[in-house]
């Protein structure tokens, strides 16, 4: 799932203790979580679960992340990986390689000599993607219904998606409804948090919290991320489930590890103010920098406040006048930092500008 198609979370209250004022003569810091971000339906992914894009290269430290990220590039080895006790997956090892057209011509093979319903799925991300093929909406339906019809539980999901938006057709929130609740049962972790956030929203189905957190649960333990992150919320606010600070933190730990933005910000406040985790400002301070460079708001407001008055790392008020540009640039405002950074000489606040005008260049073009 790219950043700009990622699932919109859940609409609770996110609330942990204020960060105690030990810095006085620094002025207060509050280390709060962000706003809550409203429940919203179900978006498409681009690929099936287990039909993963090739990675893209990660920003440099303290450069500003890409506004998309490069074509992948296939490898010059083609050789395939032979799973033991069955016939080697040529066609999606071509898919994850960048060789669509033989990802084509290899799942077509398969679906004429076996009736193979993974080729069926995969022949409908390529046309609904227009990898290898010209991107076919229509086609990539019915390739998607054949799989779906035959049990593939990635096929579910993405006939879900399309039913969702429109795609090949008007929307059909019930069909979709549907689709999603066969391939969560199927045990498609993506599947069950998008069903999870139906019984939140409460339109499809009536609300029900604790329904929507053992969907949660499900897509969770399956290691999915936002789904980690999703039921940590509830953990921290006992909705749905227990109060739990300690379970919360560890369900952002999990997220954090594999780099979700939000869980990062999330779990470097819990760190830092001792909720439900061990307090420790240096790993904190850590979390929230790689947070930052990754291009989070709050993040960068976070540690430009950290850098600010030398909590976990030591005071440098060049960088935290340059994160605090950064993420008033991004829309996280901070009127303590704005008097920090005018309280500060012209050396510091010119090289503060210098340092953040990368940042700010991409900004501005990502707006315009």
């Amino acid at each position: 799932m790219t950043a700009a198609q990622r699932t919109a979370l859940i609409a609770c209250a996110l609330v942990l203790q204020a960060l105690p004022d030990t810095a006085a003569a620094q002025g207060p810091i509050e280390l709060t979580p962000p706003a809550a971000k409203p429940a919203a339906p179900p978006k498409p992914r681009h690929a099936p679960a287990n039909h993963a894009a090739p990675p893209h290269k990660a920003a440099t430290p303290d450069t500003p992340p890409a506004s998309a990220p490069p074509p992948p590039t296939p490898p010059s080895n083609t050789a395939e990986a032979v799973i033991p006790g069955r016939d080697p997956d040529l066609p999606f090892g071509a898919f994850q390689r960048g060789y669509y057209i033989s990802a084509f011509v290899l799942a077509t093979k398969r679906v004429e000599e076996k009736g193979d319903r993974k080729s069926m799925t995969l022949l409908g991300e390529l046309y609904a993607q227009g990898l290898g093929v010209p991107r076919d909406d229509k086609k990539a339906s019915e390739w998607y219904k054949l799989a779906a019809d035959r049990g593939d539980r990635d096929a579910m999901f993405a006939l879900a998606m399309f039913r969702f938006t429109g795609r090949n057709g008007p929307a059909d929130r019930a069909e979709a409804a549907r689709l999603l609740a066969a391939a969560a049962k199927l045990g498609h972790p993506v599947a069950a948090y998008n069903l999870g956030l139906l019984y939140l929203e409460g339109q499809q189905f009536p609300q029900d919290d604790a329904r929507a957190a053992e969907l949660f649960r499900a897509a969770a333990t399956a290691g999915n991320s936002e789904a980690q992150y999703a039921l940590a919320t509830f953990y921290k606010d006992g909705r749905g489930v227990p109060k739990d600070d300690r379970e919360a933190a560890r369900l952002l730990a999990a997220a954090a590890l594999v780099d979700n933005t939000d869980a990062m910000v999330e779990y470097a406040i819990a760190l830092f103010n001792g909720t439900g985790t061990a307090k420790n400002e240096t790993l904190a301070a850590a979390i929230f920098l790689k947070a930052a460079r990754k291009g989070s708001p709050i993040a960068q407001n976070r540690i430009a406040r950290i850098l600010a008055a030398g909590r976990g790392v030591p005071a440098d008020p060049v960088q935290a006048a340059k994160w605090h540009l950064i993420a008033k640039a991004g829309g996280a405002g901070d009127p303590f930092l704005d008097d920090f950074v005018h309280k500060q000489n012209s050396e510091v606040r010119e090289a503060a500008q210098k340092a953040a005008k990368p940042w700010l260049d991409e900004i501005a073009r990502s707006r315009s």
